[in-house]
């Protein structure tokens, strides 16, 4: 009978053991797994959710997550969509930890540059916001080319649908200035 109870004991502490071995390879995987999980399949995984976005120059934008490219976010706020570049951002609040990769090889192609390029084809207004800018209201009017990393905003005041005569001051701003681009038009539009 002792015999026995020495031989159940020592099946439990093999099962512990190899229970122990076991998890700590899961746990281990997991590390593994989630080191190569990009922000952007986490921002992939938050789609749909109201979510905060901290920029490094101060600035908060809040609102739903529509969009998340391979270098890029669109929030939805009530009355605009903003696109903001995740360069600009210092950190998040309220994504999900659910991390969902991008299974378009095209989409993980298109940058920055295609959603700007985008908006000057469409001659679309927006309010640029400016890295380190102490201007809170930002840069308004339309974006009238796009390069490698650059862009050039036809500046407006803010409302006017095209500058007076044909004098238009113009800048040109770095994609790595860029905090967050708000469109004038309804969010979803």
């Amino acid at each position: 009978m002792r015999w026995d109870a020495l031989f159940e004991d020592m099946e439990g502490q093999l099962a512990g053991r190899q229970r122990l071995e076991f998890e700590a390879e899961i746990a281990e995987r997991a590390l593994v797994d989630s080191a190569g999980v990009e922000l952007a399949d986490r921002l992939r995984g938050s789609l749909g959710l109201s979510i905060r976005v901290q920029l490094s120059s101060g600035r908060a934008f809040e609102g739903v997550l529509s969009h998340a490219g391979s270098e890029a976010l669109v929030l939805d706020e009530p009355q605009h969509q903003v696109l903001i570049p995740y360069a600009a951002v210092a950190h998040y609040g309220g994504l999900s930890r659910v991390a969902v990769s991008e299974p378009s090889v095209v989409r993980r192609r298109l940058g920055l540059g295609s959603a700007l390029r985008g908006l000057a084809r469409n001659r679309a207004p927006v309010t640029i916001f400016v890295a380190h800018d102490g201007a809170d209201a930002g840069l308004h009017g339309v974006i009238d080319t796009v390069g490698r990393d650059f862009l050039d905003l036809a500046v407006r005041r803010e409302g006017e649908e095209r500058p007076p005569g044909n004098a238009r001051q113009a800048v040109a701003i770095a994609f790595g200035a860029l905090a967050g681009i708000r469109s004038v038009g309804a969010a979803g539009g």
